[in-house]
């Protein structure tokens, strides 16, 4: 994968300038879609994964970012990339079983996680 890419080139798709009552939310979203996927921070991934914007290719890197510090921090809370991650539909990981694994070995070693972080992972772990 092409980390000198944005997600617009990679998945070959401009999408046009929000509109000038945009969401504070919609308006990063167009603004990260534009910028190389290499560049992009823990919380500009959480932002992205959360809205299910760019997944093919910014799930891989959000792994490896989980790889080695599983509990990684955004803008929100300690761990809250990994929530980002653990929240999507679960049909993203049908299409990925390489990933899932990965995921899933990640969450199994976890231990004395929040109750809230804990829940998704039980969750995904189950599904």
């Amino acid at each position: 994968m092409n980390r000198d890419r944005s997600l617009e080139e990679l998945e070959r798709d401009r999408w046009p300038a929000p509109a000038a009552d945009a969401t504070r939310l919609a308006a990063a979203a167009h603004a990260l879609r534009r910028r190389p996927i290499g560049e992009l921070t823990v919380e500009d991934m959480r932002l992205l994964i959360g809205q299910d914007i760019g997944l093919p290719y910014l799930l891989p890197l959000a792994l490896e970012v989980l790889r080695d510090n599983p509990m990684a921090e955004g803008d929100m809370y300690e761990g809250d990339l990994l929530s980002a991650v653990l929240t999507r539909n679960p049909a993203v990981w049908t299409g990925s079983s390489e990933l899932d694994r990965e995921l899933r070995v990640i969450v199994s070693e976890l231990t004395d996680l929040p109750p809230d972080l804990r829940q998704k992972a039980e969750r995904f772990l189950a599904s």
